[in-house]
């Protein structure tokens, strides 16, 4: 915050513009450098892990499927495409956020840019907008920047996979090899910039509503009691069954093999398996399904669910789907009792003592469903590739396809039950905690004897 000294003749003197802006561009970029490459940090080991230094193309190509990977993290659009000449059809398309990556990049950018605040009691709108506003614009630029070389074309080698077309299969083969087919992957530059634009507004509000430190303008501080300590419990909850999920994710890597693909899923994946956890560990469920030779990065219990009976028909993924395969999927139902009564005990010695039980269902209740209505639907995934030759072969017999979509509108119903029962425990558990704004009552004087 810029200070206003007094001059001689007793008035304040004007604020020193220059260098406030210079300050706010300076911390804006600090964070925004960070942020990216920590995002870059993290996609790129993901994307070693998984093999893509060994895509064709060599170290240009890994450029680009690393910068596309940053672009889905942030929310933007990368559209895939084919191109097999006059003689075949292609249809792509991709839907998918590597959410460590973007869990990361918003954890670190949310750090730095509360970090000049740090020392403030009171921040001023200005101030804040004084550092908000070149941290979204130099976001928005980098990312422009990203669009440019998130683009690449990947020959395709089609092996056996004509097969289905009949006796012709080898003589298409043979013209399909001679006309150069490519599968291809580009950015939606208009819609990416959008979504850009409002996941960095989104990581500035959360890290200004889940600090707790952190300075907030003058009209704003009477709601800090209010929002804060429901924010940074929830934060706390998702951040624990990211943590979960890492440890589960080691041990698997260590004791089962295939430590690569394990990695890889812990860089580029771990919260939408963990979140997907949470969401099903509440009663939330997901439809879906798995068709052709690839998969998703997931537990084997949840590919068997998903590929499970007709492979055309969409799959219910829900405790009792899970738990048919597993039995230990019953577990995610006291695990999720646990950590978010253990939330709402957080949240609850977090706020001042003067706050009944029934205002920490409501804070937690409301909260809860608004945490699940933002990271639910971040765990959608769509993914398909499809084929045909010369009319021969549908698309979807000579391609794959992924899908896992949440109910999202069931999740935060259930979420909002959830939180105003364990808000409700919570505060009464808090009860016997002393807490802020309890003043302990002085014992009684004795009379001597």
């Amino acid at each position: 915050m810029s200070t206003r000294l007094p001059t001689p003749s007793g008035r304040t003197a004007p604020d020193d513009a220059p260098g406030h802006l210079a300050r706010g561009v300076a911390a804006g970029l600090a964070a925004v450098v960070a942020g990216y490459l920590a995002m870059g940090v993290t996609a790129a080991l993901g994307l070693w892990a998984a093999g893509a230094a060994d895509l064709p193309g060599g170290s240009g190509a890994f450029v680009a499927v690393l910068a596309a990977v940053v672009v889905m993290a942030c929310g933007g659009q990368v559209g895939l495409s084919g191109d097999a000449g006059s003689l075949a059809g292609t249809q792509a398309d991709l839907t998918a956020m590597p959410l460590t990556v973007t869990l990361v990049g918003a954890l670190v950018t949310g750090t730095l840019f509360l970090r000049p605040l740090r020392h403030h009691a009171v921040a001023r709108v200005r101030d804040l907008l004084g550092l908000a506003v070149p941290t979204v614009v130099l976001w928005i630029a980098a990312l422009g920047g990203l669009c440019a070389l998130a683009r690449h074309d990947f020959p395709v080698s089609l092996g056996g996979g004509t097969e289905e077309a009949g006796d012709l299969g080898d003589l298409f083969k043979d013209l399909l090899d001679a006309t150069n087919p490519s599968v291809g992957f580009t950015t939606d530059v208009a819609p990416t910039l959008f979504y850009g634009l409002l996941w960095i507004l989104g990581v500035l509000v959360v890290a200004l509503l889940v600090s707790r430190r952190a300075p907030l303008p003058a009209r704003l501080v009477r709601h800090h009691q209010a929002v804060r300590p429901a924010a940074s419990a929830l934060l706390l909850l998702v951040l624990a069954y990211v943590a979960i999920g890492l440890v589960i994710g080691l041990v698997v890597a260590a004791t089962k093999g295939h430590a690569a693909e394990t990695f890889a899923v812990l860089l580029l994946g771990l919260p939408n398996v963990s979140w997907l956890a949470l969401v099903v560990g509440i009663g939330g469920s997901y439809d879906g399904r798995v068709d052709g030779p690839f998969g998703l990065p997931m537990p084997e219990i949840l590919d068997a669910v998903l590929r499970g009976g007709d492979g055309k028909q969409l799959k219910t993924v829900d405790l009792s789907s899970l738990a048919a395969y597993d039995g230990r999927a019953w577990w995610l139902l006291p695990v999720a009792a646990v950590l978010v009564l253990g939330a709402a005990f957080v949240m609850a010695t977090r706020s001042p003592a003067r706050i009944r039980p029934w205002r920490h269902a409501l804070h937690l209740g409301i909260g809860f469903a608004v945490t699940m209505l933002v990271i639910t639907p971040l765990t959608l995934v769509e993914a398909r590739f499809g084929l045909s030759i010369l009319g021969i072969g549908d698309l979807e017999a000579l391609g794959a396809e992924v899908v896992l979509r949440p109910h999202v509108w069931q999740t935060v119903g259930l979420a909002l039950l959830w939180g105003l029962v364990a808000g409700f425990l919570g505060g009464l558990l808090a009860t016997r905690v002393r807490r802020r704004g309890e003043i302990e009552t002085p014992p009684a004087d004795v009379e001597a004897p």
